[in-house]
């Protein structure tokens, strides 16, 4: 974009930058250029967009490809779409655009099919279209009736795309008919052919001819069909929600408004005329109007598309105010209340386009006149302000009429204005008027239509009028054949007429959106495949195709009248209703979709009439006195439990006795119980289930009762409560949960005609006609074989079979798998909203006038002994699948034509008219899990216990990993594992339901296919095809993105964000003398030490308990990328203290001292386990005595044990840390030492001259251990294999000791700091106590400073290449690496091998370490100031050898922070600074690593641990991990090799383009919210604070309620209607010539007399008892109460239709205190929070005392008495029933009390394991224990999902 600074636009463009600038993000003013371009090649065209480059093939029919979409110049971000769709489309995938309203998602899809050169077939979807108008629809011709195909069964047959528009508008279950065809591009069709995609069709005639294929029926899909969805994200705006098997079949792309900058460039071409600040305003306002901000204001999106028409208008009249014109794009004081009018009336005085007080300038119309150069338009003169203007508006076919000449139009003068700006607007677009009825619209409109001389074509709509009436109705003709006809409105589009809509805002928003295509294009193709295209694009064609009218005609494409317009008329819009209105009066009818269609004129209005009425679902009760005297009744109980046993073991001989037994006990005492949680898993437990059960047992003993009784109640899918409910039942029963066996082999082989799954083996079958065999792609994983495994054992005991699973799981691949390895053929059935019985079995037709019948798949898989696959079983109504029941059954079925199905051959015998039942055939039931979010209606919960249950769930992390890594062998495992665990961890959290998409495996299959084939795309940019879904929704967006960024996906990030520590120079290296080993022969320079060895004395084993945590990794690098790798918390409390740190290959060990645990994790971070080992070491009286632990993790073959040390008693502990066992070990006989000796340790006077005991641990990995004495003079070498002590007796009092060696060690002398070599034999066997030798060392330094004291000395060399670079000669030499206090780092070369000197290389410090003083500074050190004594026991400083680095963790005050940090800069508080010397780059660097979250108050004790707030350990991957003192543990990466690959792969995951738009700031509007209810600021903040904490909970409960809502909504089939949908079961009649031969969808009325359907009652009971408030600090339980209460209020407002809800308090001072009453409930933040803060004031002031009991026992008799469907109530207490002396049991008793009122407990985690036991007592899925209070808020919506919702 070309900005010239002085210009207009420049000062708009860099005005629109300052406030865009956070809008547009990095990319908004530079932009990656993709171009567009067509090449021209002798192998054919190809597009190339960018990088993506796409073959044209020719198009068959091209009158069916797109024409002029494709501007001159496409602007980037639609470049940047349409070369994502390009790449979908070489994938093969299917894509959804989803986005704001307007025409831009399909412009963007027709461009894309005109570049490409792909035919079309477009559907814009209402809620009136059905199966038929997708599939094939029947039509009658001379008294055949015919299967015409429809729009999606010709494209994929043809190669074209499909287009469907307005997904969200199609009732559920319409849409999945076309799940398979999307997945497996194949459909069975209603006339018996079978669509298979195109690779298993190819693969097949290489065997077959064509012939045969076609007897068959088999069609092949093209490899070109591609279908292009375009959807309106659902909670954000109206619609049904996608069902989730249906939208992970797509891609998701987010086309959001073009950008800023795109926009204006357009805006500015339009508007020559118009100063340039005025159009970046009015385009600030539209943006501004479209962010997140005024949408949480319950502003509608502004109609941003129609800022083009409105700017022409503009162009012409330029004295226009900006007001009046916004106000025909946005008539916000028509569609908004009060607040919202000052809301958007504040905007508009911020972009300066208010108008001047005072009425708006005068206008009228002059002169009508027909243009003399133009056909069909109109020279118009108005005069506007005092000005005139004449501009040229389309007009009709008559002659035009002056104005203000009709004598029945008396013009006012409003009138006259009003008239004078639809002028304008017709100019441009489609006019919509608004006014109250009888105002005078019609009057205008015809008055408007007489001076243009339009012919006008009144149509007046009404509520329930279809799509089709809209466009085409069906009609049959005299002969009985079935026929179109046009609408009025097709035929005014054609002639060029005005067509008048009457009555807009009456109509379901879902049938006006047929029609937007119609007003944003002047497209439109009808139901009989006539399609009509604007006149320009028309005239286009005939040329481009060289056709005449005649032959366009045949083709049936017809011109739209250049002069045709809409003018519609509506009543307006009441504000702040919902679209509750059930009959259309009182709807906020005028959306963001709407918006988009038409520019807004008012008429002046009369007064508005506000009415609601609501009409209630009905239950049915069917047994009514009619039926009453038609039979004798008599019930059928269910069998007691004896005869039941007996049952079973007379039907199953050789079935366990003892399994038998358990599971009686199980399924009776379920049936017994009153709950209905328990009623309810019982019925999945019928006698039928039972015997099946048993059956496998006998075949299978070996299998497990819990997993059987799983399979059959579906545990897997079951809600929360009940899942709880059942399992608490099995322990009851003592049933034991199966064991995960990981080490099963699950492989599957054929061999000689057997196939082999797991343990199964079955024979392969042979057919007659292998075609109908799938094969599929599949990659084995043991999840799938195990349900493979188990549907074959199942399947040979003759079950059918049901699968049921969330979406995307698999279960269509495992079951094709199956039937592949199987060799069976299938026949398919996809089940959706509109199966009848008919389509089940039989499909009437006619044939020269005779009815013929059809079989459908089920019958001819009966007939034929096929497997029948059922797919999508949840879709249709389950009074239809009903049928499936009795052909199961008893195996016999009629059928329509008076055929009976049977199963028996004895019986068919002699019958006429049978179908055996084949032997082989099989059902397999395919079903999503019931309940929100799947759409589907409860097939399990009808028909499960007819099948044998099978649920497939994703698969486990392991095996999805190695199935990703078949699909994607090019794409990164670290990219995988980063994918597999984000899934994994998204699909806990739909499990728990904090969101309501279950995300599949079939998402992360679809995002890896991608980045297989693109593999330059950043894996940040790809999973947005997933998660665009979720963009609009700003909840689900923020966990999502949350998820995303703990498992490392870095969304949201540029690859600019990185953040790496400064790097400064290293000194240069120089030699500072020498080492030399005294080898003489003098006695006194070699000393010969004695040893001895003796056994060590084991006590133990205790065994402690091992506890187990989840890690929660978070990874580092989610927004910027540093050295940090991961991060997670250990769980320990905060006094405790870290005191050691320690790593062996993957495994971290942390050791901790008050009180003393060991914790152990894998860097992977998934869990940690801990051992407390506070009954070895009690925690002592006053913290007197302060243990130091180190720990030491032992190698193969002890792999996962542990050695502990402590220092001050010496105490050496082994641990195990998988089995908890723990030993002591006795290092010397006598260390069990008498107390009086002890108590020298405890009497502070020589605490601190006493010297502790210290553990050498460098060669633990090989067993053993070094222990010394500070001060002492001998060494005790532990061997742990062999259980042996071998003591060295020294010459010299110990100071340190470093293992330079294996058999080489460094000793230091405690006073004079001298240093001497100890060599030792190899390995010291009992038989040759081998003698060591002690060796002086002189050092000889150049410096004259003292000897140095080293704080690490590495137990390895450097290898050769790394001590080269080092010391920048080449040299091959022996070598360690030291460090001390004065030097970065010291290269000894020779030592300790060779005897000649060895000389000593260093890298100096300019400032010792020990001499900075480390008192000011750091963040926690102020605590600690004057405590410190002595040296700490931690040097935290490590060597990594393989990167040539010195680590060490500094304290803030030693480290040089200002060279680190620029002067201007404060450097952040940290814990401490990792100093990374690096001997390679000759750098050192500080890395920053953050304060801990939470200190230890034992400040004194820390200090003694540790310099720093951190402890630092070397890593066995390379890098190091810390652990600060809050136990925050982080893994750092420090090498230059690691940080280099790392940083590559983090760039490529990022990808190159940047993704959503940042939102827009409104602080300013705040005050706007507080809006009438007068809340102050202050206010409004206090009730954000409980409102925000809960507000995800709301808005998924609110989700739900709203699907329950749509549920009780859904339409019905009506019948014997005179149009609609041609009714299978009427086709003889439409033969016979009977018009009522249709159905059509509608909404039933109630039947007379069938009683109201009553609100379900909720009463919540609040503790609001002085312990609440008492307590509040320790864990916050009143507020968390509070938020509660916030999340009741707030969910169920504006739902009081179906909830009647009350809220109660109980405390000391009663159990009635009424906090919310049925009949006023609160209506705003102000009256809500007015509730909160009573809770609040009650709890501080009254008396002690426990109500819980009397109110629970008060309440559900209360609500017994009421007369209400259902009951509930929920107690929130801090229950110390205990303290109280109220008995559990006592309680349980009144939960359950009265079987009409479901109640619920929550208590509040009190003291100890107080709660715990209080909820093994309750019965099950009644009573919860919210230990965190945080879960409250979650617990009460899982009450509200499970129960409540689940029957609503």
């Amino acid at each position: 974009m070309l900005v010239i600074s002085g210009s207009a636009a420049g000062v708009a463009a860099r005005r629109m930058r300052s406030i865009m600038g956070a809008v547009l993000g990095r990319d908004g003013w530079m932009k990656r250029t993709h171009e567009v371009k067509l090449l021209n090649t002798a192998a054919g065209d190809t597009v190339k967009i960018g990088e993506i480059s796409y073959k044209l093939k020719s198009p068959q029919n091209p009158e069916l490809v797109p024409l002029k979409h494709l501007s001159a110049s496409v602007p980037q971000t639609v470049a940047q779409h349409l070369r994502w769709i390009m790449q979908k489309d070489l994938l093969g995938q299917d894509v959804f655009l989803i986005g704001p309203p307007g025409p831009l998602r399909r412009s963007i899809a027709m461009m894309y099919l005109e570049l490409t050169k792909r035919e079309v077939e477009y559907v814009a979807l209402s809620r009136d279209t059905t199966e038929t108008d997708l599939k094939q629809r029947r039509e009658i011709r001379s008294g055949t009736a015919y299967y015409i195909d429809q729009c999606a069964v010709r494209a994929a047959t043809q190669g074209r795309v499909l287009v469907l528009e307005g997904l969200e508008k199609a009732e559920r279950n319409v849409l999945p008919v076309l799940n398979n065809l999307l997945e497996n591009r194949e459909m069975q069709l209603e006339d018996g052919r079978f669509l298979m995609s195109a690779g298993r069709y190819d693969k097949l005639l290489t065997e077959h001819t064509k012939e045969e294929m076609d007897s068959w029926k088999i069609v092949r899909v093209s490899e070109d069909f591609r279908v292009i969805a375009l959807g309106l994200p659902v909670p954000k705006y109206k619609g049904n929600p996608l069902d989730p098997p249906l939208r992970s079949r797509f891609q998701a792309r987010d086309v959001y408004y073009l950008p800023f900058k795109d926009q204006l460039e357009l805006l500015y071409t339009v508007g020559p005329n118009i100063a340039a600040e005025r159009v970046s305003q009015l385009l600030s306002l539209a943006t501004t109007l479209c962010s997140q901000e005024s949408a949480n204001l319950g502003l509608p999106d502004f109609p941003v598309d129609n800022l083009v028409p409105a700017l022409q208008v503009l162009n012409s009249v330029p004295m226009l105010s900006s007001q009046q014109l916004l106000q025909r794009l946005y008539p916000y004081t028509s569609i908004l209340g009060k607040e919202g009018r000052t809301a958007v009336e504040g905007l508009l005085s911020r972009f300066e386009l208010l108008d001047g007080p005072g009425p708006p300038a005068p206008g009228s119309i002059l002169s009508v006149n027909t243009s003399k150069d133009h056909q069909g338009k109109a020279d118009v003169t108005l005069r506007v302000a005092d000005k005139e203007v004449t501009i040229q508006v389309p007009a009709g076919t008559k002659e035009p009429r002056a104005p203000n000449s009709s004598p029945t139009f008396i013009s006012t003068e409003t009138h006259t204005q009003l008239l004078a700006e639809m002028m304008q607007s017709h100019m441009a677009k489609d006019i919509c008027l608004i006014g109250a009825k009888g105002c005078g619209k019609s009057v205008i409109a015809r008055e408007f239509a007489e001076m243009l001389g339009y012919s006008m074509e009144p149509v007046m709509l009404y509520q329930d009028m279809t799509a089709r009436d809209l466009l085409q109705q069906r009609y049959t003709l005299p002969n009985g054949d079935t026929a179109w006809r046009p609408s009025p409105l097709v035929t005014a589009a054609m002639e060029g007429k005005l067509l008048l809509l009457d009555g807009i805002h009456r109509v379901n928003l879902g049938t006006l959106a047929v029609l937007s295509r119609l007003l944003h294009d002047r497209e439109l193709d009808l139901y009989d495949g006539t399609r009509l295209l604007r006149s320009d694009r028309y005239e286009t064609l005939k040329e481009e195709l060289q056709l005449t009218d005649g032959q366009l005609k045949e083709r049936s494409i017809f011109p739209i009248h250049p002069s045709f317009r809409v003018l519609a008329l509506a009543e307006p819009p009441v504000v702040g209703a919902g679209t509750a209105g059930s009959n259309g009066r009182g709807q906020q009818w005028l959306g963001p979709e709407l918006l988009t269609m038409f520019l807004y004129h008012s008429v002046a209005p009369l007064a508005k009439a506000e009415e609601m009425s609501l009409i209630k679902g009905l239950t049915q009760q069917w047994l009514g006195p009619e039926l009453l005297t038609m039979f004798l009744y008599h019930s059928v109980a269910p069998l007691a439990k004896a005869e039941e046993m007996s049952l079973i073991k007379g039907l199953t001989r050789n079935v366990p006795e003892e399994a038998v037994d358990q599971l009686l006990h199980l399924t009776h005492s379920l049936r017994q119980t009153n709950d209905p949680t328990a009623q309810s898993l019982a019925s999945s437990l019928s006698t039928r289930q039972l015997l099946r059960i048993c059956r496998r047992l006998s075949q299978y003993p070996e299998e497990n009762i819990a997993h059987a009784v799983n399979k059959a109640c579906l545990s897997r899918f079951l809600p929360s409560l009940a899942r709880a409910s059942l399992e608490k039942s099995l322990s009851n029963c003592s049933i034991k949960q199966p064991v995960e066996d990981d080490q099963r082999d699950y492989s599957c082989s054929v061999k000689d005609g057997v196939l082999t799954i797991g343990k199964v083996s079955a024979p392969i079958y042979k057919p007659n006609d292998k075609i109908k065999i799938p094969d599929v792609l599949f990659y084995d994983n043991a999840q799938h074989m195990a349900v493979m495994e188990d549907m074959l054992k199942d399947f040979l005991l003759g079950e059918h079979l049901l699968l049921v699973g969330n979406q995307g799981v698999g279960k269509n691949k495992v079951v094709d798998r199956f039937l592949h390895l199987l060799n069976r053929p299938r026949e398919y059935l996809q089940l959706h909203r509109d199966t009848t019985v008919q389509t089940l079995t039989l499909q009437p037709s006619v044939r020269d006038g005779i009815i013929m019948y059809e079989d459908s798949p089920l019958v001819k898989a009966v007939k034929m002994g096929h497997i029948l696959v059922i797919d999508e079983a949840d879709k249709a109504p389950t009074n239809v699948t009903c049928i499936l029941k009795t052909l199961v059954e008893s195996g016999e079925m009629i059928l329509a034509d008076g055929r009976r199905i049977i199963s028996d051959p004895h019986k068919a015998n002699g019958r006429a008219n049978t179908v055996v039942m084949h032997p082989d055939f099989r059902m397999l039931v395919l079903a999503n899990r019931p309940g929100f979010p799947f759409l589907g209606n409860d097939f399990f919960g009808a028909l499960g216990d007819i099948f044998s249950c099978h649920a497939v769930d994703n698969p486990k992390p392991s095996a999805e990993l190695a199935m990703l890594k078949q699909y994607g062998p090019n794409v990164p495992d670290a990219t995988l594992q980063k994918l597999v665990a984000a899934f994994g961890e998204l699909r806990s959290m739909a499990d728990q339901g904090t969101i309501t998409y279950p995300y599949s495996t079939r998402e992360v299959v679809n995002i890896v296919k991608h980045l297989q084939r693109f593999p330059e795309e950043g894996l940040a940019n790809v999973v947005r095809n997933v998660f665009d879904f979720d963009s609009y929704n700003k909840d689900m967006r923020d966990v999502l993105i949350e998820a995303l960024h703990k498992h490392g996906i870095p969304i949201g990030a540029k690859p600019s964000s990185v953040r790496l520590a400064k790097e400064l120079p290293l000194p240069a290296v120089k030699m500072t003398g020498y080492w030399t080993i005294n080898q003489g022969v003098n006695a006194r320079r070699k000393m010969l030490c004695p040893t001895e060895t003796r056994p060590i004395d084991i006590k133990g084993p205790v065994f402690l308990r091992v506890q187990s945590f989840p890690g929660n990794r978070e990874e580092s690098r989610a927004l910027s990328f540093t050295e940090e790798k991961a991060t997670w918390r250990l769980p320990m409390n905060e006094v405790n203290i870290v005191c050691d740190v320690t790593a062996r290959e993957d495994t971290v060990y942390v050791a901790t001292c008050n009180p003393v645990s060991v914790f152990s994790m894998k860097e992977s971070g998934e869990t940690i386990q801990t051992i407390e080992l506070y009954n070895v070491f009690p925690r002592t009286i006053s913290g007197v005595w302060q243990p130091f632990v180190t720990v030491a993790p032992l190698g193969s073959p002890l792999e996962g044990q542990v050695v502990l040390h402590e220092e001050q008693s010496n105490t050496v502990l082994h641990v195990d840390m998988v089995t908890g066992a723990v030993r002591r070990l006795m290092l010397s006989p006598d260390s069990d030492q008498p107390p009086a000796k002890a108590s020298n340790w405890w009497s502070s006077s020589n605490k601190e001259t006493q010297g502790g005991h210290k553990m050498c641990r460098d060669f633990s990995h090989k067993n053993w251990l070094l222990f010394y004495k500070e001060d002492g003079n001998q060494l005790d070498v532990l061997d742990v294999l062999e259980g042996r002590v071998h003591s060295i007796s020294l010459p010299i009092n110990l100071k340190s000791v470093f293992l330079a060696a294996e058999d080489r060690w460094l000793l230091l002398e405690n006073n004079t700091n001298k240093k001497f070599l100890l060599t030792k034999p190899m390995h010291m066997g009992a038989e040759d106590s081998g003698v060591c030798q002690l060796h002086s060392i002189s050092e000889d330094s150049d410096t004259s400073s003292e000897a140095c004291v080293p704080q690490m000395l590495s137990s390895e060399q450097l290898p050769s290449e790394n001590l080269s670079v080092a010391l920048e000669q080449k040299i091959v030499s022996p070598n360690r690496l030291l460090a001390d206090t004065g030097a970065y780092a010291r290269v000894l070369v020779g030592f300790p091998d060779l005897v000649s000197p060895n000389e000593v290389y260093s890298f100096e410090r300019p400032v010792d370490l020990s001499s900075v003083k480390a008192s000011e500074g750091s963040g926690t050190m102020f605590l600690r100031g004057g405590i410190r004594t002595g040296a700490a026991k931690q040097d935290n400083c490590v060597s990594l050898l393989s990167a040539n680095q010195v680590v060490r963790a500094l304290p803030p005050s030693k480290v040089p922070l200002k060279e680190v940090y620029p002067k201007d800069v404060t450097p952040p508080m940290t814990a401490a600074y990792l100093e990374v010397t690096d001997l390679n780059s000759k750098k050192v660097k500080y890395i920053p690593v953050p304060r801990s979250k939470s200190v230890s108050p034992y400040t004194g004790w820390l200090s003694k641990v540790s310099d720093s707030d951190v402890l630092l350990a070397a890593l066995g991957s390379g890098g190091v991990v810390t652990v600060d003192t809050g136990g925050s543990v982080r893994l750092w990466e420090t090498g230059l090799d690691n940080l280099q690959r790392s940083l590559m792969e983090w760039r490529n995951m990022i990808g190159s383009e940047d993704g959503r738009l940042k939102e827009i700031d409104l602080s300013e509007y705040d005050a706007a919210t507080l809006k009438e209810i007068d809340m102050s600021e202050y206010d409004a903040a206090t009730y954000e604070r409980f409102s925000s904490a809960v507000r995800r909970q709301v808005q998924s409960l609110r989700i739900i309620l709203d699907s329950l809502q749509a549920k009780g909504k859904e339409r019905q089939w009506l019948k014997n209607q005179a149009l609609g949908d041609l009714d299978d079961a009427k086709i003889i009649d439409g033969l016979t010539g009977e018009k009522a031969i249709y159905k059509r969808r509608g909404e039933l009325d109630p039947e007379p007399g069938t009683p109201q359907q009553k609100p379900k009652r909720l009463r919540v009971l609040a503790d609001v008892s002085g312990s609440m408030y008492r307590f509040n600090g320790v864990d916050g339980r009143l507020e968390r109460s509070m938020e509660a209460v916030c999340m009741v209020m707030e969910a169920l407002d504006s739902y009081e239709h179906k909830f009647k809800y009350d809220i109660v308090g109980h405390s000391g001072d009663g159990y009635d205190i009424e906090l919310v009453t049925t009949d006023k409930p609160p209506k705003n933040d102000k009256q809500r929070l007015k509730v909160l803060k009573t809770m609040h004031a009650h709890a501080q002031f009254c008396m002690s005392g426990d109500y819980t009991l009397e109110g629970t026992d008060a309440s559900i008799k209360e609500l017994a008495r009421e007369d209400t469907d259902e009951a509930f109530v929920v107690v929130l207490s801090d229950a110390n029933l205990e303290r109280y002396g109220i008995r559990p049991e006592r309680f349980a008793q009144v939960l359950t009390s009265d079987p009409q009122v479901n109640a619920f407990a929550i208590f509040i985690g009190s003291l100890g394991d107080q709660a715990e036991r209080l909820q093994k007592t309750l019965p099950a899925g009644r009573s919860f224990v919210a230990m965190d209070t945080k879960q409250i808020p979650q617990i009460l919506q899982q009450i509200f999902t499970s129960t409540m919702l689940s029957s609503a």
